[in-house]
């Protein structure tokens, strides 16, 4: 069992519409320049929220929370912040992105009255993406500062004009490096073991493979 102590920044922990749209505001914000943003917290157990209710209150701290009842724990809501080279919670940043997520019907705590939450963003159970709206690509979701959000987006056209797609290690050595890089990701339960099929068979994309590293380099640095 996790530790109330713990801060789960897993999205796949979310229930799959605030996956979705928690995906897709990234996916916008990163489409307006808005790439310095990151997850600090999707799912909260009832004992965290409890343990976090009573900072300030009947523990020591600052308080953090004003209720009992969080959509962390129904797993409808996230926690973002902001990374360098601005504040934390950076006001400016945090209305911008709350600007895109009003046009996605996702909500935001900075527009609450009675007790302003400007890095939670919450959808409701029977969220649908707005018509127009889709995701593109891959969207990588930072869940600490030293990530960017990125966009990774496969266009099959060009594919078919590129026939060199595949990645070239160029050294023996390096292929080596890199295929026990990907297995001890497999063997860690990161990715699936297909990867590294394809990563030995030679069908694995450049493009791919920078997408896995950067996958594995944030699962290990939670």
């Amino acid at each position: 069992m996790t530790s109330v102590t713990t801060t789960c920044r897993d999205l796949s922990e979310l229930l799959p519409p605030a996956q979705t749209a928690c995906r897709l505001l990234f996916q916008k914000c990163y489409k307006a320049g808005i790439k310095n943003i990151f997850i600090t917290e999707t799912y909260r157990s009832q004992e965290r929220q409890k343990y976090l209710y009573a900072q300030g209150r009947t523990r020591p701290g600052q308080i953090v929370t004003w209720t009992l009842n969080s959509n962390h724990k129904s797993r409808l809501a996230w926690d973002i912040a902001v990374g360098p080279l601005q504040t934390l919670y950076d006001v400016t940043t945090l209305n911008k992105v709350d600007a895109i997520a009003k046009k996605l019907g996702i909500e935001w705590g900075g527009t609450w009255t009675n007790a302003i939450d400007r890095p939670h963003f919450e959808v409701k159970t029977n969220w649908l993406m707005p018509k127009s709206y889709k995701l593109e690509g891959r969207v990588i979701v930072p869940s600490n500062s030293k990530y960017k959000v990125q966009l990774i987006v496969e266009d099959k056209k060009e594919e078919i004009k590129v026939t060199n797609t595949n990645w070239n290690p160029g050294s023996p050595a390096m292929k080596t490096e890199t295929e026990n890089f990907i297995a001890q990701a497999v063997k860690d339960g990161i990715i699936q073991a297909s990867h590294l099929k394809d990563l030995q068979n030679g069908t694995m994309t450049t493009d791919r493979l920078m997408g896995l590293y950067i996958t594995i380099q944030q699962r290990k640095s939670k």
